[in-house]
């Protein structure tokens, strides 16, 4: 079964935590760094998989793109913080 974006989210944080830590051998530490930029990877997959859906959604019927309702809705509260982990070239 297929782990869900939360889970390989949290997953990557750990990696991140234990990393920062610096307290493993190097050779675990790559190994850590190996699973880590496959999780990073995977979930910026999700994450451009679920913009795309949610631009389709929000295409008019003449195909433009609508985004009005997104941004009166960000609008309204504050964003929520956003974590961004970056591993090699990304």
């Amino acid at each position: 079964m297929a782990k869900t974006f939360e889970s390989s989210l949290a997953e990557l944080e750990k990696i991140v935590e234990q990393l920062e830590n610096g307290d493993i051998p190097l050779e675990e530490s790559l190994k850590l760094f190996e699973s880590g930029v496959k999780l990073s990877r995977e979930c910026r997959e999700r994450l451009t998989e679920a913009e795309r859906r949610i631009e389709v959604l929000m295409k008019d019927g003449s195909g433009n793109l609508n985004l009005s309702e997104l941004s009166h809705d960000a609008s309204v509260g504050e964003p929520a913080p956003v974590k961004r982990i970056v591993f090699g070239d990304d």
